[in-house]
Formats: C-alpha cells, structure tokens, sequence
C-alpha cells in the first residue's frame, strides 16, 4: 500500500524540501557499519556526475552502481525525485559543509518556532479575555481518562505531539486550562504520537518496523500506568511542573538555564563519562571510575545542602535578587522622567532658577543610580 502521511506533512513537506532534504540512508549505514561520513568514504565528497545538480545525476540508485559505471554520492543533504535538489544542497560539498548548512537552518527553524510560539500567545490572549477563559475552563474540566483520549485523538489527527502540547501550554499560561486537566492530554499525546509509527509499520513488510513501532506504544502505555492512575504517584510530575513554573516567576531567566543543564550540560557530561569505559583501556577505566564516583559525592552533596544545608534558599534568594535587579534597571528610564517632569512642575510653581534646578535634577539622578 502507499506510505501514511499526517495532514501537517502532507502540507509542510514540500515547503521544506525546497531548503533541506536529509539522506536518511545515512543513519542506515551508519547503524550497520558499512561506511562513514569520512572524506573518500561513501558519502563525501559530494559528486554529481557531469557537474549537473539534480535527483539523476547526484543520487545514487537505490540498488548501488554497476562496476566500472560512475557513480554520484549524496551526504547528509540529498535531493529529492520530483522536487529536485534544496537550495542547501552543493555539488562537491564535504561533511563540514552539510553539518553547517544543518546548523544554519536548525537556527532558523528555532527562530521560526519561537516567533509563531509568540504570536500564538498574544493572540490567545487577545481572544481569551474574560467570559472567554471561563468557558474554556468550564468545557475542559472533564475526566482525565476522557482528557487523555482527546489529547490521543487530536494528535492522531495532526500527527504530532508537539503541536498538541505547544498548542495547548499557553491555555495553561494564561490560566485557561488546569494544570490537572493539562496532564492527562499530554499522556494522550504521547499515545497519539505512537500511532505514526504504528500505521507506517502497517504498511510495511518489515517485522522489524512492527516490533519498534509497538515497542514504542507499550513504552508510553507503561509510563502512563506508572504516573497516572495512582493518585500519589500523580502528584509527582504536577508537584515537578509547579516547582518549575515558581522558580519562572522568580526569574524569567531559569528556562534557559535549565534547557543548557538538563538537554545540554548533563548529557555532555554522562556522554564524556561513559566513553572512557569504552576505549578498551585501564587507564581509561580507571579514571572513568575515579570521576564517575566523584560525580556521585557531588550529586550526594548537592542533595544534602538543598534539602538540609540552605542552598535552596541562598538560589531561590539570588533569583530573586536577579529578577529585582532587572525589573528596577527596566523602570529607571520612566521613573527618571517622573522625577524630571515633577522637579519642572515644583519650579514653576515656586520659581527656583534654572540653574538651581538643574542642579537639583543632576542630584536625583544621582541617587536614584544609587
């Protein structure tokens, strides 16, 4: 049968074909070790036979090339067969050249998301006003078990858990949908997602594909057994949820610090960690050994001084200060034209002289930079 395609991709697909189009044979060959993205090696240096870009001429067949025929090569950036090759894509690029193109576009894709992530909230808050949000809290306080078959089918239908739950977050936000009622539809979500994967493996003659799309389904299905029916174990991840959305309000900043530690700092850390055991060296291990026990002591510590030793406080009381400090920097352009203009009031009523009012304008500026 043909290949399922969601309603989102069968939209936004060709849009980004036309600028980016990954080689998925990569990760296959990769996988199987049966090539490198090395210089000379399978992919790099790109080669279009005759220096003519496009599907024919740059994309290899399917089934490999003929001995003694030439053979073009495609990196992590292919062409597609209707629609030609992406604008990103170069003849004779190497590795680096891809790796940048897919640096360049991930930042772009970033600055797209966010600024739509941003005109969705601003509308919904010029739509949610008033009588608005208390409809649409009204409407979504149903049974979770209900809540999370509505997040499944809505996902199911645009084929993506993330535009259910960026969708739907700002609600939250704005206070439109309970955090109670917000949970159940993102663990529906996560049900709706597996259905991709389960449709494309329907269509496919691989048992494989199959065994990975249920294993997929049972992963989130077991997750939801284990964090939602137990009204004790509920409260943990909405406890988590709260916790992070304080220390937001606390400091506008936090989000970005914890997306660099948890995705970013973390990962690089246990990723470091774990590759000196694999170098098939002792010294290796050993040292492996050393800093994995020194990062347990630390974590040990950390622990026993945020429960017990203040350092929750000292941090919740320095992202107070950081957030204080902001507010009163954005607020001293309009407080010194206050001063500014009542200090003008107060000497025409009582005629001080120019001079001296300057004087006295200089003084309070002054001390409110003080």
């Amino acid at each position: 049968g043909d290949k399922w395609e969601g309603p989102v991709k069968v939209l936004v697909d060709p849009l980004a074909g036309l600028i980016l189009r990954a080689n998925k044979s990569v990760t296959k060959v990769l996988a199987t070790g049966k090539g490198s993205c090395d210089t000379d090696d399978v992919f790099y240096p790109v080669y279009c036979i005759g220096g003519e870009v496009g599907y024919k001429t740059c994309v290899p067949p399917k089934g490999g090339c003929d001995e003694g025929v030439e053979c073009p090569k495609v990196g992590l950036i292919t062409c597609d067969k209707d629609a030609g090759c992406p604008a990103f894509f170069q003849d004779g690029a190497t590795r680096r050249d891809d790796e940048i193109s897919g640096a360049v576009v991930f930042f772009l894709a970033l600055v797209i998301l966010i600024g739509c992530l941003v005109g969705l909230v601003t509308i919904l808050q010029k739509m949610l006003m008033g009588v608005s949000t208390r409809i649409i809290y009204k409407a979504t306080n149903i049974n979770g078990y209900l809540a999370m078959l509505i997040g499944c089918g809505i996902t199911i239908l645009v084929q993506s858990s993330s535009i259910t739950t960026s969708a739907l977050t700002p609600f939250v936000g704005m206070g439109a949908l309970r955090l109670e009622q917000m949970f159940p539809l993102t663990l529906g979500a996560n049900i709706g997602t597996t259905f991709t994967g389960l449709l494309a493996s329907l269509v496919s003659s691989s048992v494989a594909s199959l065994q990975v799309a249920i294993c997929h389904l049972f992963f989130n299905i077991t997750g939801i057994l284990i964090w939602y029916p137990i009204p004790f174990m509920r409260r943990v991840p909405l406890a988590m949820a709260r916790t992070l959305g304080k220390a937001t309000r606390i400091w506008r900043g936090f989000p970005i610090l914890y997306i660099l530690v948890l995705f970013v700092i973390i990962p690089i850390i246990l990723f470091g960690l774990s590759s000196l055991f694999e170098q098939d060296s002792k010294g290796y291990t050993v040292l492996g050994s050393f800093l994995a026990i020194f990062l347990i002591l630390i974590i040990l510590w950390f622990t026993y001084k945020w429960i017990k030793g203040g350092l929750k406080e000292s941090v919740v009381e320095s992202f107070e200060n950081r957030q204080r400090r902001k507010t009163y920097e954005q607020a001293l352009p309009n407080d010194i034209d206050a001063i500014k203009s009542e200090l003008a009031r107060l000497r025409e009523h009582t005629g001080l002289p120019e001079a001296e009012a300057d004087e006295t304008e200089d003084e309070a500026e002054v001390d409110i930079e003080k």
